[in-house]
């Protein structure tokens, strides 16, 4: 049997701690399920310890996390690789803040389009959010708003996305920081339909992208902030030769 995330988590805290009980359901399954046991200390108390199968749990466990993260990182690559061939700039890992306008100043469900420099009279309130978008673009042009900042999310797995999702702060952030978001998904783990509207999908293919609906184009200018992250990170380089054969090959 495989274990779930929560239990792969569990079973690797305990393998590193001293093993002190937590006495909650997830305790109780992992121990009904073999993988862990009972140990008295001489004063008495109780302490946890992974049994034989609870180790060969938790490593199957972590064998899924890599992988998974494995598909996500190629993805990633995948998509910057797509964006370098129409003459983007192209960063990942980057970790940017955003400037969004407080809860109670801001419509239910309602996304922030850009960041807007407020008047000098009457400053607008901001609340900041840290967010790092997994690919982040732009083309190299010596005009702002010919800039055309992209962000695009990617997504290999069903429940990732649905956390995403319900996360509409995080959804605003992307917003905020960009001309146009998208969400990358790999073939079969949702609907273009189940995306807000307002971002953009593409549908990753074992061997090409899809366009699943193009993303609005909104108004935007790089903060101060995101300048200076841009300025101390550098864009990933482009291999040519992945995007265009050689003469002899042709």
């Amino acid at each position: 049997m495989k274990p779930t995330p929560a239990q792969t988590r569990r079973l690797r805290e305990l393998y590193r701690s001293a093993g002190w009980p937590c006495l909650d359901t997830l305790e109780l399954e992992l121990l009904a399920l073999g993988w862990l046991e009972r140990l008295q200390d001489p004063d008495g108390r109780e302490r946890l310890r992974l049994t034989e199968a609870g180790i060969q749990a938790a490593a199957l466990g972590l064998q899924g996390n890599r992988a998974r993260r494995d598909a996500h990182e190629d993805l990633v690559l995948r998509t910057a690789t797509e964006l370098q061939r129409a003459g983007r700039l192209v960063w990942t890992g980057l970790s940017l803040r955003a400037g969004l306008a407080r809860e109670e100043e801001t419509e239910p469900g309602r996304i922030e389009p850009t960041l807007i420099q407020p008047p000098s009279t009457a400053p607008l309130k901001k609340r900041w959010l840290l967010c790092q978008p997994d690919v982040y673009s732009l083309y190299p042009s010596s005009k702002p708003q010919g800039l055309a900042v992209a962000i695009h999310e990617i997504k290999v797995r069903r429940g990732d996305l649905l956390s995403d999702l319900r996360r509409t702060d995080k959804r605003a952030a992307y917003a905020a920081l960009s001309g146009q978001t998208w969400f990358v998904l790999a073939a079969g783990i949702a609907e273009v339909q189940e995306i807000p509207e307002g971002f953009g999908v593409w549908i990753a293919h074992a061997a090409h992208f899809e366009l699943g609906r193009p993303a609005p184009q909104r108004p935007h200018g790089i903060d101060h902030a995101t300048f200076l992250a841009l300025a101390k990170a550098s864009p990933l380089p482009f291999d040519n030769s992945a995007a265009q054969p050689s003469l002899t090959d042709a």
